[in-house]
């Protein structure tokens, strides 16, 4: 299943995107302000370009695993693009996917993916 995944930051939100069949994870680009109606819709637009039957948003909890102001930021998020596209959109721990792709968003996006990915194979 192609899974499109997003590294949600108001200035900045990196996508992700995996192959047809789920497996593997790729950084595609970096989207300036969601927030805004134009980085919104640009975001649609890459969405409507990949169509993945999935989206995956990254969901910064505390380190204690609790919902913080910027995981909160980021439901609201999730609501806004539940609102707007026709396939699931998951949520997903984020915690070290940015620390771990050295600031570099899309880089993030597919950490989360692969890791995302990872966790569903071993759901099924």
């Amino acid at each position: 299943m192609k899974t499109l995944a997003l590294d949600y930051g108001s200035a900045r939100t990196g996508v992700a995107v995996s192959d047809p069949t789920g497996t593997i994870a790729r950084p595609l680009l970096v989207v300036a302000a969601v927030g805004t109606p134009k980085g919104f819709a640009r975001l649609l637009e890459v969405i409507g370009a990949e169509e993945p039957e999935r989206i995956v948003v990254g969901l910064p909890l505390t380190l204690r695993g609790e919902h913080g102001a910027q995981a909160d930021e980021t439901a609201e998020f999730v609501e806004r693009l539940r609102g707007a596209v026709a396939m699931p959109v998951e949520t997903y721990d984020e915690r070290f996917t940015s620390v771990l792709a050295g600031g570099d968003d899309a880089r993030a996006a597919a950490h989360l993916l692969s890791t995302y990915l990872e966790w569903q194979s071993t759901r099924s």
